[in-house]
Order: structure tokens, then sequence, then C-alpha cells
């Protein structure tokens, strides 16, 4: 008789009877529940006052295990999470070089706009894109051209003071003349006490002072501005301050920094050419005065021979020759031995004046008068007889 058989009834017996004692505990309990509840809650606190310990001390090790996990699944993931933080470090690290560059860009408008400048005047803004200096030449290049409307002569500041002006303009760019260089000369005043002199660059870093007047008490320390003279660059200009080198001579160290332009301003300056006209007051000029009328020109004389100005040149009207003179003779002692007596012949006649008035006509011009040629007169030779002639 195989033993597993024998067994088969007894295991499905208790199963059964341990269902059907569950089952009767459960409707035991559920009914007490209902009719004690204070004593199945007592019960119960006291069963998780006890169990507390316990389970506390079996919730450590899962505990423990499911940080290990997590920390796992992060391992796992870690070489992703890096490859996203160097990116996005990367994106960050572009973004803070730009928010520096306009913060640096911002600092130097704001700066550039608080020059004092006349409003009147207009300007442009531009950069400097290339340095040209050199131990002959002292220029910088700006990215402003005739399209923006620089011309040659127009002065250059920025963030300081003057700089210098233009020489050259292209479409798009500009040659500036530095306050430095050999071929600057710059008409300045000296303030407080407004001495007027010209600022002479030598190629090196602080311009000299020519033409001050040798009376002038400047010293260490003076402003300089522009003055304005030659209608050029616009007066008040701030260029810098004057210094006395070891040599006794005066220069200006000028408040740019030559060394690091960047951000500059072109002026369009125009010298106030147009003045209007202001009449003096009334009680100045007295009363009016009524403008004399022109002299008229008196009536030319007419010239002889000439046709009235009024009418116009008629070709009847001839001019008079002159009268011909009749030709005198001379009695003539005639000498011995002579035959025959001399005889003259009358003088021909002028040729008609001409005039310039109007031209005359080609036809023959006849006389008014004509006049009969004299008769020869003989003279009587020396021998002649007494009483014949």
């Amino acid at each position: 008789m195989d033993p597993n058989r024998s067994s088969m009834p007894i295991r499905e017996i208790s199963h059964r009877i341990s269902l059907v004692f569950m089952l009767s505990l459960a409707a035991a309990l559920l009914l007490l529940g209902r009719a004690e509840t204070y004593v199945f809650d007592n019960a119960r606190q006291v069963v998780t006052d006890l169990a507390a310990p316990l389970l506390e001390l079996a919730s450590r090790p899962v505990a423990a295990a499911r940080r290990a996990v997590e920390k796992s699944d992060e391992y796992a993931y870690v070489f992703d999470e890096n490859e996203r933080l160097r990116a996005e470090n990367q994106r960050l690290m572009a973004w803070k070089d730009t928010a520096l560059k306009l913060e640096a860009k911002v600092a130097r408008y704001e700066a550039l706009l608080n020059v004092q400048v006349d409003p009147s005047i207009n300007y442009v803004s531009g950069r400097v894109v290339s340095d040209n200096g050199g131990p002959f030449v002292d220029t910088v290049i700006v990215n402003v051209g005739r399209e923006q409307g620089a011309k040659s002569g127009d002065a250059v500041i920025d963030t300081d003071g003057m700089i210098g002006r233009i020489v050259a303009t292209g479409e798009k760019a500009s040659r500036v003349l530095l306050l430095t260089d050999l071929n600057s000369r710059l008409p300045v005043v000296i303030e407080p006490g407004h001495y007027k002199a010209v600022l002479s660059g030598d190629n090196t870093a602080w311009p000299k002072l020519e033409y001050l007047m040798a009376t002038s008490s400047v010293s260490p320390g003076d402003r300089v501005v522009t003055s304005g003279d030659g209608g050029l660059i616009p007066p008040g200009l701030p260029v810098g301050l004057v210094i006395q080198t070891s040599d006794g001579n005066l220069r200006v160290q000028s408040f740019a920094n030559h060394e690091r332009l960047d951000y500059v301003r072109i002026l369009k300056y125009e010298f106030p050419t147009n003045v209007a006209r202001q009449d003096p007051p009334a009680l100045l000029t007295g009363p009016p005065v009524k403008a004399a009328p022109a002299p008229t020109a008196a009536p030319a004389a007419p010239i002889p021979g000439a046709p009235a100005p009024a009418t116009p040149p008629a070709s009847s009207i001839k001019p008079k020759p002159a009268a011909a003179k009749p030709a005198t003779t001379k009695p003539v002692t005639a000498k011995p031995g002579a035959a025959k007596p001399v005889t003259t012949s009358p003088a021909a006649p002028a040729a008609p004046a001409s005039t310039t008035m109007s031209p005359v006509p080609d036809e023959p011009a006849e006389p008014d008068e004509e006049e009969a040629p004299q008769p020869p007169t003989e003279v009587a030779p020396d021998n002649a007889p007494a009483g014949q002639e």
C-alpha cells in the first residue's frame, strides 16, 4: 500500500478544517469587535507596541537594500548625467561670456553718453577696428564712413575726451589722426586763464604746447579744452591736463588712453556761417531818409556828319567833306636868265572825315560847294621895264 495515497485524505481534511476554523474565528472576532470595541482596541495597541521594535529592526535592512539599489541605478546612469551636465555647462559659459560682453558694452555706451557735448551737434557712434600705430605714424581706423555721414575734419571723441580727427574717409571706414601724431595740430584753450595755444603732436605720449604767450601764467594741472578757432573742431571738448617735463617744457597728458581705444563718437559739427541780420533800434537810426533819385546822364553832343541816335541810320545821309583852302602863292624873284615864269598848282581837296557812329556807304562824296581853281600867277622877271607887271 502506497503511503502517499493514505496521507492525501488526511491533508485534505486538515485543510478544510483549518479553513472552517479561520472563517469561524473571523466571524467571531467581527461580532466581538462590534460588541466590545474597547477590548479589541486595547489588545491591538498592545500588539502594535510589542511589534514596533521588531518591525523597525526588520525595516532597516530593507531600507539599506533599497538605497543600494537606487545608488546602483544612479551609478548606471552617471555617464549620461555627466555628459548632460558638461553640455549644459558649456551653454551656460557661452551665455556668461555673452552677458559679460553686453554688460561691458552697455557700460561703455553709458560712459560715452555721459560726455557733455553741445546738443545741437549730431554724432555717429563707431568702433576702432584697427590700430596702425608705429614709430612714424599714430592713426586708427574706425568702422564709420561716408555712408554714415563722416567726412574729413570731423572731431573724434571717446568716453574720456577728444582723441583726434578724421583725415581720410571711405564708404564704410575712416582713418583717424590721433593728437599724438607728428602731423597733428589742434587749437586749444588753457583754463582757467583762457590762454590760447596750439597742441602739437610729436609721436610721443604727451603732445606739446606751442605759440603760448610768454606772459601767460600756466601751471601744471590746468585743464586743456578745444578753442574752436578755425571752425573745424567744436569748442569746449576736453583734451587733457598740463604737465611739466624734466626739461621744463609744458606738455599735455590727454584724458583718453590711446592704448585701449574701443568705442568712439564722430561729431558732425557745422560751423555757424548763416547769421541772421539784426537791424539797429529805431532810436539809433533816426527818421527814415528818402532815397535820392539816381542821376541821369546828359545827352551827348551830336557829332558832325553822324546820324541822329533816335532814328535808324539812313543811307541817304552823307558826311560833309572838309572845305579845301586855296593855295597861296609867294612872289619868287626870278634870276637873270630865266625865260619862263614859275606857276603853282592848286591844292587837292581834302578827303572826307570818317565817322565811327555808323558805316558810310560806298558812294562818291559830292561837295556842297564847288570852287573854281585859281589861275596861276605869273611872276615878272627882275629885268622887266618899269610899269610892266
